[in-house]
């Protein structure tokens, strides 16, 4: 299993296909806020819905782990702490910042905001660690990606203003998401991806739902057997990409792997384009595609002698 995220070419199925179902999340998340009948602009709402999502997500990863080989439920209570941390970073505060932004900007502005976290992720790294620098192949990619994320929502209102509620709350869920994945690769070595991707994911929902409960009303949200669908496939694909997501993390250098982030919001928009009524492919997808390629091959790109199968770890 370690063999496999470690491999050049699983690593980087395994990056997309975590980068692909995390896009799948916008148009799922546009669909169920009608589906549900979600009041618009209620903070509540969307923490509740947050809330129950990711703890279903987290129950379905300590299940599988109970019975695949439930030792690995238990830690020690330092690295449960650990876990409480991680917890209450990537999911509670991540997504109280993203769900609630979110609401306040336009559908372009979050798709670029939401790219913050791979920039931030990238920064830290070069900092951070010294195998990980920021080199000219880097520059190109992370540019070349950005240059991407703008392209595929050019064709929508871009408005220059700036809220704290809205666009600051976008950058600062890109902030605890790059803060989350050092502080996951860092703290978390000795944990199992899916044991600390259960927990966390638990923890986090358990204080979203903390926030959000109290002042909760019943007719806030509406579940039909479409819009329970709905919300199981989130909690899955959660729990999927997060499990995989820290297995290559945890093997591989921050910097390079966090790169494949870019692919988010472009399939993102893209399934949208499928799934969504009124939303269409069109020339600025396919480019803003093959920027993205170009930027992730510029990334990886190691010459004859080089090959992201061979990383170890930090």
């Amino acid at each position: 299993m370690q063999q496999m995220f470690q491999n050049k070419w699983s690593v980087i199925g395994i990056a997309i296909f975590c980068s692909a179902l995390w896009g799948s999340a916008f148009p799922v998340l546009k669909i169920s806020n009608q589906e549900l009948q979600m009041p618009a602009n209620d903070p509540i709402a969307q923490i509740v819905f947050a809330g129950i999502r990711f703890l279903l997500a987290g129950i379905m990863i300590l299940c599988l782990i109970f019975i695949s080989n439930r030792k690995l439920l238990f830690v020690k209570r330092s690295q449960f702490m650990i876990l409480i941390l991680l917890g209450f970073i990537q999911t509670a505060v991540q997504y109280f910042f993203f769900y609630n932004g979110l609401e306040k900007v336009s559908g372009m502005q979050g798709s670029v905001l939401s790219s913050s976290g791979t920039f931030l992720t990238v920064l830290l790294a070069h900092f951070y660690y010294k195998n990980d620098q920021i080199d000219v192949k880097k520059a190109i990619g992370l540019t070349a990606g950005f240059a991407g994320i703008i392209l595929v929502n050019w064709g929508q209102q871009f408005s220059f203003s700036f809220q704290w509620t809205g666009e600051g709350y976008m950058i600062m869920s890109g902030l605890t998401s790059a803060v989350a994945t050092i502080l996951a690769k860092e703290l978390a070595r000795d944990i199992h991806p899916f044991t600390l991707t259960g927990w966390q994911l638990s923890i986090g929902a358990f204080c979203l739902l903390l926030i959000g409960l109290p002042k909760y009303q019943d007719e806030m949200i509406t579940f039909t057997p479409f819009g329970f669908a709905l919300l199981l496939y989130a909690a899955l694909l959660s729990a999927t990409a997060f499990a995989l997501w820290y297995s290559i993390l945890k093997y591989n250098k921050a910097g390079e792997i966090s790169i494949y982030k870019f692919l988010t919001p472009v399939s993102g928009a893209v399934l949208s384009a499928m799934f969504i009524p009124g939303e269409r492919f069109n020339l600025y997808i396919i480019l803003a595609l093959s920027l993205v390629a170009v930027g992730i091959l510029a990334v990886n790109y190691h010459g004859a002698k080089g090959s992201l199968g061979t990383l170890k770890q930090q």
